[in-house]
């Protein structure tokens, strides 16, 4: 038994570190020069190490505007989706009314269309509101969230209906048992969800590069696709250390939620009946 365990760990040290290969590999390369990644063999440590990679990075006014726009972005992404899919989980988990059941899988099947076949209506869509080159783009038709609805409908599922009652029968309303019974009670996922919400948002690329079209409302992925033109030649060092400054807040929130999300993750899965 022991001998199973001490190999199950050595194979997740072993797993563990080939994921952060990748990371270290990018942090290292942006400290090289250009000549030193041209070098046969490769040289796996800068000498010397270039700092300036990340100067000239931060002396780009875009790369300040683009993180803005990226923060502020996901924020509302997270407010709105958590506002509109606790409402809809607590409709779908709570309220029965005809057709519930197949309207809630018809639902989640939309989760199985890619973004890319709904891509084109959607442009139109929003050509047609003058949306098109807005944040507005990037933030309103991504409220409506199938996973999100279903995260926290299971978490609901999971609460005892039996709180709910006791609320009714002290007076409460459908809307009051909502805010001041459930939503306390689901917060473990609220909180997961919103992490989740967050990450998306931040690393999104696809609908930025669809829909936006200004410089100064680029998002930071959609920069760093820009940054071998706006330097001209490519510059690995610079892209890599512009890549480094991008992952900082996505690392950050990952390394705050990750127990959050699994726990999460695992309760929804075992709470729903």
């Amino acid at each position: 038994m022991r001998t199973r365990q001490v190999a199950l760990h050595v194979s997740l040290t072993v797993g563990g570190l080939l994921m952060l290969f990748p990371f270290v590999w990018m942090l290292l390369t942006s400290f090289k020069g250009t000549h030193q990644m041209l070098n046969n063999p490769l040289d796996w440590l800068p000498n010397p190490w270039v700092p300036g990679n990340y100067a000239q990075v931060l002396g780009e006014s875009t790369i300040a505007g683009a993180y803005w726009n990226s923060f502020y972005i996901a924020v509302l992404n997270v407010a709105l989706t958590l506002v509109t899919s606790a409402m809809a989980a607590y409709a779908f988990a709570r309220i029965r009314f005809r057709g519930s059941g197949v309207l809630f899988v018809v639902f989640l099947a939309t989760q199985m269309v890619p973004p890319q076949v709904t891509v084109a209506p959607l442009y139109l869509m929003l050509a047609q509101i003058g949306w098109v080159d807005s944040h507005l783009s990037l933030i309103v038709p991504t409220i409506v969230n199938p996973f999100a609805v279903f995260l926290l409908r299971q978490f609901i599922r999971a609460v005892p209906v039996e709180l709910e009652e006791a609320a009714r029968i002290d007076g409460a309303n459908r809307w009051t048992t909502f805010w001041r019974v459930v939503l306390p009670n689901i917060r473990p996922g609220m909180g997961a969800l919103g992490i989740i919400a967050f990450l998306a948002s931040w690393n999104s690329y696809f609908t930025p590069l669809i829909f936006l079209n200004t410089p100064e409302l680029f998002t930071v992925p959609l920069l760093l696709a820009t940054y071998a033109k706006q330097f001209g030649a490519i510059d690995y060092g610079l892209i890599l250390a512009a890549s480094s400054i991008s992952v900082v807040p996505t690392l950050i929130a990952f390394l705050i939620g990750q127990r959050k999300i699994i726990n999460s993750m695992a309760a929804s899965g075992l709470g729903g009946r």
